[in-house]
């Protein structure tokens, strides 16, 4: 019995202030590491990157064939006006 009288104070010690600090330093270390992007997800966001400069592109192509062909294209405000107007 006097084992348990000598652990008492220090058991209620870790539980107390040891533990909650123990266990909120631990998650806190993993939503950290969590947040970092491995190389996979960084390849991916370059794919996706390079994919945007090369539809730009495609747009500024389209919108110059479209200046070209249709000068008042841009006053058009609804997608509706301009099939509207061609029929």
């Amino acid at each position: 019995m006097e084992f348990w009288k000598f652990m008492f104070v220090p058991t209620i010690l870790f539980m107390v202030v040891v533990a909650p600090i123990w266990i909120t330093m631990h998650y806190r270390s993993l939503s950290r590491s969590s947040r970092s992007l491995n190389q996979e997800d960084r390849e991916s966001i370059e794919q996706m990157l390079e994919t945007v400069d090369r539809l730009t592109d495609r747009i500024g192509a389209l919108e110059s064939i479209l200046d070209a062909d249709h000068p008042d294209w841009r006053q058009q405000t609804t997608r509706h006006e301009w099939h509207g107007k061609e029929e």
